[in-house]
């Protein structure tokens, strides 16, 4: 090769590199010892199971009657006037789709669930004005 296209390669390289390099400048926010992941409290605040989407946590506390979804954006409520969620409660036997609608600080939907230990939750969580987030839970 020449030394005019090795010049040219180098360029080439580095110019498409930085993108990469300044994406990757991680300065002042902690990723808790894991690649790619930052360092978020997802300790529930209602006794129920957290999911973190996008810096957003969404607790579903579980019960036989109630299904209610808080949502919280570092840690401050999300205001779910005009908001809704639908979930599908899955166990080994059954399924079941349930929407919640807001009630107050909540999202809530009341009726008759099976809510054991192992029920896998998936939905799609609609905030006024926003997309749907799909969130997913097991329940302890």
């Amino acid at each position: 090769m020449n030394s005019r296209l090795i010049s040219m390669l180098a360029v080439s390289l580095a110019v498409g590199s930085t993108p990469a390099l300044a994406a990757d400048d991680h300065k002042g926010h902690d990723h808790g010892g894991k690649a790619g992941g930052h360092a978020h409290e997802a300790k529930p605040a209602h006794g129920g199971v957290v999911s973190v989407v996008k810096d957003v946590n969404y607790e579903l506390v579980a019960k036989a009657d109630t299904l209610t979804l808080y949502v919280s954006d570092h840690g401050k409520p999300v205001d779910l006037k005009g908001a809704s969620a639908k979930l599908t409660l899955l166990s080994s036997t059954d399924k079941a789709d349930v929407t919640l609608a807001p009630a107050g600080d909540r999202l809530e939907a009341k009726g008759s669930f099976k809510v054991a230990a192992g029920t896998k939750v998936a939905g799609q969580v609609t905030v006024a004005g926003g997309a749907a987030t799909s969130v997913r839970f097991t329940l302890k």
